[in-house]
């Protein structure tokens, strides 16, 4: 808050929690920058209500699905995120998720919660060896999707990686083997889905690929809900034609579909991917930075770059 005040320009600023959307348009009246998180839907009305004077939107996110970009351009309007500062936290809880669905934690902590009587056996709770001779795919090799990798690899797990950008055979440096999107669906014990969600990439994940994975497979989602048809997800899920689901992120925020509650095979996390404590505080000095240098006619840090699964 001090660095956007520092602007030297009228700072109005919302409460703890989403805003209203009458407050939201009426607040952007006039505004030069608005700054704002995934739950604010800054479309063609807020936009339209800030005028002509508005020459930047900053979203504090990698994601920006909550930002209509198109009309914002055609307004020329900035649109700016906050990619690097998050990959970090976003990976490791990518990691936490992956190693509890994976090992069964969860389901293991509501056994003992639930007051299950038991009695110890070889075969109580097996799940799935995250190590050596297990496969990771991942889903959009960006920054997150990187980090994730070199996690993974401390595993001693083979990686293979789909992006739009990247060649469809070969590896890097870190031992990331690059692929098709089907066969990273098809040959990875668990998948991990890292791309942001744009028209190219809504339900990416659909039956179709669901179907295509290992029955075993595992799915991790800390990107955006929407990359996955949560009806398809929970039909895969009730078939058995998965393994398992971790999820951070929802098709439709904050509602979260019921039928995901009522399996084991799922471990849910209410959007916490970048919750830790510094990443927030870089994540809004990002952001305001982003503005800061629009508004002086210089270039942001970091402008959005669309995704696009062009040529999967």
């Amino acid at each position: 808050m001090a660095a956007a005040r520092e602007l030297g320009r009228e700072v109005v600023v919302g409460g703890a929690g989403p805003p209203e959307r009458g407050w939201l348009v009426e607040a952007a009246r006039g505004a030069s920058a608005i700054v704002c998180t995934l739950t604010e839907r800054i479309d063609a009305e807020v936009l339209d209500a800030a005028g002509a004077g508005l020459r930047v939107v900053a979203n504090v996110a990698v994601g920006y699905d909550n930002v209509d970009v198109p009309a914002a351009r055609e307004r020329g309007v900035t649109v700016t995120n906050t990619p690097g500062v998050l990959d970090a936290a976003t990976a490791d809880l990518t990691m936490a998720l992956l190693l509890d669905l994976a090992r069964r934690v969860s389901e293991g902590d509501r056994f003992l919660r639930d007051g299950t009587p038991w009695i110890w056996g070889p075969r109580m709770f097996v799940g799935l060896d995250v190590s050596a001779g297990c496969t990771l795919g991942i889903v959009g090799y960006g920054r997150i999707g990187r980090a994730v990798a070199r996690r993974a690899r401390a595993f001693d797990m083979r990686v293979l990686a789909f992006s739009p950008s990247l060649p469809r055979s070969g590896s890097d440096a870190d031992g990331v083997e690059y692929a098709e999107l089907s066969t990273v669906l098809e040959s990875s014990d668990i998948v991990s889905l890292h791309t942001p969600l744009t028209s190219g990439t809504r339900h990416l994940v659909d039956a179709v690929a669901l179907a295509s994975m290992r029955e075993h497979a595992l799915l991790v989602n800390t990107a955006r809900g929407g990359v996955v048809d949560t009806d398809a997800l929970v039909a895969a899920l009730r078939a058995g034609e998965i393994g398992g689901a971790a999820l951070d992120v929802f098709e439709h925020e904050p509602r979260v579909d019921p039928r995901l509650l009522e399996l084991d095979n799922v471990v849910l996390t209410p959007h916490i991917a970048s919750a830790g404590q510094s990443t927030r505080d870089r994540m809004g000095t990002l952001a305001v930075d982003n503005a800061a240098a629009v508004l002086a006619g210089a270039a942001p840090p970091t402008p959005v770059v669309d995704w696009s699964p062009a040529g999967s």
